[in-house]
């Protein structure tokens, strides 16, 4: 009797999670997508044969929902983040707190393998509550189950980011390109190679136990990665750096909007560099190569070029 290879994924329909789970049902993984809102499954359900992939009700605040999301997987696999707190504490919450409880929940269960997905720069003295709490979460998780993988991946782009779309919008409009902490370095790292290497830390014996770094190919500044957006849309703006006063002040006031644009905390995490340590395992641990975002954006970031959306339906069609 084969053994059922189920693989539980929490934040299996974010940014992530829509370049995982396919990948997994494409091994015969039985996919269980751990969600609030059975609905948002439903695209991906597509990806595998019928019912392979398939939603799983849970609250996050509930060990029951969790230790019944994760029972009778061999792999479970944590995606959940978030840039900036809807509630008070949620940082701690969903960052700090959570993946113990799936680690506990895992290691009580019998799964054999965990993989979490952190963040460069996930320190516990970082003046960042987002920072502070990736780093309280590898701590939870290595406690309650030690032989899980963590990956530390620099900033994700691919087609559905909101890092190179959201400066290319605003490119649109906008008379310059504002920057914000200009010198601070970024080591981009595409979705789908983030994708691949949490298959390899799936089935990779060495993996196990270990963190790994994930970056791109180049280190670039956030000053360059704006002026990279104006030659990939055409657009000739000046890049104006904001002063620090300002910017603060932007960001005190815009962290209580719904979806804020820039928070404090945020900014904070703008002023430290976001890079591979030079003595961090990466993608070459891993067997992976990464691509380069020259290699991947200008594709995706066609359509904020004047004329871009006609040209892209004229290609489509």
């Amino acid at each position: 009797m084969a053994i059922r290879r189920l693989a539980t994924v929490f934040g299996g329909t974010g940014f992530i999670g829509q370049h995982l789970v396919p990948r997994l049902a494409r091994l015969d993984y039985e996919v269980r997508v751990v969600t609030r809102n059975p609905d948002s499954v439903r695209p991906l359900a597509t990806q595998g044969n019928v019912g392979q992939v398939k939603p799983h009700f849970a609250r996050l605040g509930s060990d029951p929902d969790i230790a019944a999301a994760v029972a009778e997987s061999c792999l479970v696999v944590n995606l959940i983040g978030i840039l900036s707190e809807k509630r008070p504490g949620d940082f701690q919450r969903l960052q700090g707190e959570l993946p113990g409880r799936i680690g506990r929940a895992a290691a009580a269960g019998g799964v054999a393998r965990v993989v979490h997905v952190s963040a460069i720069g996930a320190d516990p003295s970082s003046p960042s509550a987002y920072a502070r709490s990736k780093a309280a979460g590898e701590v939870a998780l290595r406690e309650a189950f030690p032989a899980a993988t963590i990956l530390r991946p620099s900033i994700i782009f691919g087609p559905e980011d909101h890092f190179f779309n959201r400066f290319a919008a605003m490119a649109q409009w906008m008379p310059f390109m504002p920057v914000v902490c200009g010198a601070t370095r970024f080591q981009p790292v595409y979705v789908a190679d983030v994708a691949d290497a949490l298959i390899a830390a799936a089935q990779r014996n060495d993996s196990q136990g270990r963190t790994y770094e994930l970056g791109g190919p180049r280190v670039v500044t956030f000053r360059e990665l704006m002026a990279y957006v104006l030659e990939v849309t055409g657009r000739h703006k000046r890049l104006v750096e904001m002063p620090d006063g300002l910017v603060r002040l932007q960001a005190a006031i815009g962290e209580h909007l719904p979806n804020p644009p820039l928070t404090r905390d945020q900014l904070a995490q703008l002023r430290r560099d976001n890079v591979v340590a030079p003595d961090a395992a990466g993608f070459a641990a891993l067997g992976l190569t990464p691509k380069a975002m020259e290699a991947i954006v200008p594709a995706y970031l066609a359509r904020f070029r004047r004329g871009g959306g006609r040209r892209n339906r004229a290609f489509a069609g």
